[in-house]
Parts: C-alpha cells; sequence; structure tokens
C-alpha cells in the first residue's frame, strides 16, 4: 500500500486524506498547530491517524508523495528536507483533478477572484448547470469527490500559493484577472517570483481549451510572450474593443464570441471599475461553457455580491459603514478607495507582506478625511502617511479601531475597512476581521 503524507490539517488536508484513504492509500495528517474540533472528527471517522502541534519526521518522511496545504511555505523545515529527498510535493487540487472527468474552470489573479469565482459559479447555478464549487472558495475539492460528487463543472478560485505546487493539473477555461504586488514576504520579495507563479495557470493548457485575461494589465502584457499559448486567447478591456472579446464601450457590456451579447452597464449587479473586469471575464467564461444569452442577464442583473468585498454594513448617524476586509493588499485598496464618493475614512493595517503605498498615496490625499491604523505594529503605516495633511489615530484592537472612527466621522462620511494587509496579526483571518467589524458597527 502506497503511503500519503499530508502537512496540515484544516479544510484542503482533511479532504485529501479522506479521498487518500478512499483511493487505497496509508494515510498520516500531520499539522504543526492545533487541529479544528470539526476536522479531528472527520479524521477520526474515517480512521486516519493524525497528530497537531509537531511533525514527525518518520511518519512523514517515508511517503511516496506528501500533499502540503497552500499555507505552508516551501521554506518550511520538513517541506525543505523532504524537497531534498526528492519526494514528490502536491496540494489537495492536484491530488483529488487525478479522480474526476469534470471540466475546470480556473479563476487566478492578484485581486477579484473570489468575486468572478462567484460570479461565474452563481451564472451556471442560474442556468441549471451540474456545478461545484472549490479550491480558495467553498468545500475542499478532494472531499467533494470522495463524497461521491459528480459535477460536469467546477468553478475554482486560485491562489498563488495553489498553483506552485501544480504540475498536470489542467484548467480548461482558465481566467487570470491581474498580476499585482502581493505576499511578497512569500516570494523572497521577488516580484518576478510570484508573477512566474500566477502564469502557472497556463499549464498543461491546449488547443481544446480557452485563456480569458485583462488585456490592460501591464504585467500580464509583459508576460505572454514567454509562453507558447496553446489555448483560445480571449483578452477583455475596458479601454478599448479593438481585437477583444469582452469591453466596456459607451456605458454597453459587450461580448463578442462565441455570440455577440450585450446588455446596459447600469444594469449589472456590480458596479465600480474593478468589477467591471469581474463581470466581463466572468460573462465570457459562461458564454465559452455554453450559457445562452438569456441566463447570462439574467445572472449579470440578479448576483449579490461577496460578503467582506465592498460590503456595506449599515449607515449610522449619516455615517456609512463598508466592510472590505478582503482588501489584504495595496491594489485591492485602490480599487476601493476609487470607488468612494463621499469623504473617507479609511482603515488600513495588519501583516504587511512587503507592501508599497505609493500607489495608494494620490486617492488617500484625494479622497481622506481620516486615517485610521489597525496591526499590532503600525510603524511603517505611520512613516508612510504620517507627513500627509490628514488626521490618523494609532490603534490595536476593532474596539479602538471603531471608537476612533466614530470621533471623527461627520454625516456623509464613509468609514471603510480597506487594509491592504493580511490580519493574521491582530484576527484570525480576514473573515474574523470582517466580522469583528460588522458586529461593531451594528452595536453603535
Amino acid at each position: 500500500m502506497s503511503k500519503i503524507a499530508i502537512l496540515g490539517a484544516a479544510e484542503s488536508g482533511v479532504g485529501a486524506a479522506v479521498l487518500a484513504q478512499k483511493k487505497g492509500y496509508d494515510v498520516f495528517v500531520s499539522d504543526m498547530g492545533l487541529i479544528k474540533q470539526h476536522y479531528k472528527d472527520v479524521l477520526d471517522q474515517y480512521g486516519i491517524e493524525w497528530e497537531e502541534g509537531r511533525h514527525t519526521s518518520e511518519k512523514i518522511l517515508d511517503s511516496e508523495e506528501i500533499i502540503k496545504s497552500p499555507g505552508i511555505p516551501d521554506n518550511a523545515p520538513i517541506v525543505a528536507t523532504a524537497t531534498e529527498m526528492g519526494i514528490h510535493i502536491i496540494n489537495e487540487l492536484e491530488f483529488a483533478a487525478r479522480y474526476t472527468n469534470a471540466k475546470m474552470i480556473c479563476i487566478t489573479g492578484s485581486n477579484g477572484k473570489t468575486t468572478t469565482t462567484s460570479l461565474v459559479y452563481h451564472i451556471l447555478k442560474n442556468a441549471n448547470y451540474n456545478v461545484g464549487l472549490a479550491g480558495n472558495i467553498g468545500r475542499s475539492l478532494a472531499l467533494q469527490i470522495a463524497e461521491g460528487a459528480d459535477y460536469e463543472y467546477y468553478v475554482i478560485e486560485l491562489s498563488s500559493f495553489q498553483l506552485d505546487n501544480m504540475y498536470d493539473f489542467h484548467a480548461n477555461i482558465a481566467v487570470l484577472l491581474n498580476i499585482t504586488p502581493d505576499h511578497l514576504d512569500r516570494y523572497e520579495n521577488d516580484m518576478q517570483k510570484y508573477t512566474d507563479s500566477k502564469m502557472r495557470i497556463l499549464r498543461n493548457q491546449d488547443a481544446n481549451d480557452a485563456f480569458i485575461y485583462w488585456a490592460d494589465d501591464p504585467i500580464i502584457k509583459t508576460e505572454l510572450h514567454k509562453y507558447g499559448i496553446k489555448a483560445q486567447q480571449c483578452p477583455f478591456s475596458i479601454v478599448s474593443k479593438n481585437g477583444m472579446i469582452g469591453y466596456i464601450e459607451n456605458g454597453t457590456y459587450t461580448l463578442e464570441t462565441p455570440m455577440p451579447f450585450n446588455m446596459e452597464q447600469e444594469s449589472l449587479a456590480l458596479s465600480g471599475k474593478h468589477n467591471m473586469y469581474n463581470s466581463l471575464a466572468a460573462g465570457i467564461a459562461t458564454r465559452l461553457a455554453g450559457v445562452s444569452n438569456e441566463k447570462l442577464r439574467e445572472s449579470l442583473a440578479s448576483f449579490e455580491g461577496v460578503e467582506h468585498r465592498l460590503e456595506k454594513v449599515a449607515t449610522v448617524g449619516g455615517v456609512q459603514y463598508i466592510n472590505d476586509s478582503k482588501a489584504t493588499n495595496v491594489d485591492a485598496c485602490w480599487y476601493a478607495l476609487e470607488s468612494m464618493t463621499t469623504p473617507t475614512i479609511l482603515i488600513i493595517g495588519g501583516k504587511d507582506k512587503g507592501n508599497d503605498y505609493e500607489a495608494i498615496r494620490e486617492l488617500v490625499q484625494k479622497k481622506c478625511v481620516a486615517l485610521v491604523f489597525l496591526g499590532a505594529d503600525n510603524t511603517k503605516l505611520k512613516d508612510f502617511f504620517g507627513p500627509m495633511n490628514i488626521r490618523t489615530f494609532d490603534t490595536h484592537s476593532m474596539k479602538e479601531c471603531i471608537e476612533a472612527c466614530t470621533s471623527v466621522a461627520q454625516p456623509g462620511d464613509t468609514v471603510l475597512l480597506s487594509p491592504c494587509c493580511a490580519s493574521f496579526d491582530l484576527f484570525k483571518n480576514m473573515e474574523d476581521r470582517g466580522e469583528q467589524f460588522k458586529e461593531l458597527v451594528r452595536k453603535l
């Protein structure tokens, strides 16, 4: 019996463990942290051996293959040792894809992944497709397959971390939304290494596949010539319609292939410049999957958006509060600020990932009446934004943050949580950060 070791016992790791056991592997699960009780129960239910709080080398390094959680870096000692020994290291999606014939619609990009993935899924479900949702959103692909899911399509959100450990995985429809600085701490502060990771979504595509991308992204334009792209290329733009499969011109959303489609931009459920990119990408992907014009129009108009992404929480005392906790990089914050139409109090901060805040300097000066720093260490933020003629607050908990916001906000203002940073310094994750924000706002 072949042995597989699994590093990380959260959604992807536990799903991979269950699938591996069902496929006849000898499975061992190891997590350096503490495993949530729910996942322990699942592992125990299937009789899978596990450990927490350590990595026992003897039980891991005698495996033929290791399935690694995307959150574990390649320089983690156990991973580095396994690599030196020549043990094949993959991720849950790479493993799970071996056991399904479903068509894969895969979405990546520095920003907009979750919104676009959710929109594609919404359109396909609304068109009565047999479709599942997986990857960086939804339930584990491996667990869905282990439990007997028989979908014709999967819509999969892919992070750069997931793409790093994919080798044979094949996207039938690949969507690359943009490439802007993110997670550079994971890539030795080397933008090219991060870019190379994103471009891996092209891996294994052939002439029967499609590659959808934002033609106006400067990095994507620079990178395309490096790849002998065999897939059908489907560029989209909001700047020009020349050579584009999808574009917006004179307030009209237009797709040119596989059949002409258009609708008024104001009829789209999603607003804001960044959401025009997301809507174009989703429209092209679902039209390529065969969705009718009627169902596409209906779905683009009915989509309700994604939690923690420019989510309107409440208006209190004439002040609007918006939760954009998913904005974990500078570019995402730029799009959020760009969409603001009222004086803005921006909440920014967290675990810095090698951020360069220069990109939002002009928008901050133009739109913000105050900045509230929210992090364990706000030194970098204070050094960069301090010299600006904008009032600032230094806070280290969500309670302090909301108190600072309410002390300065005036009727007609917007309080925007769009942190630019990861959440792990003060919060469990970005969802926890967003939930704490919403809970305290609703108590005002």
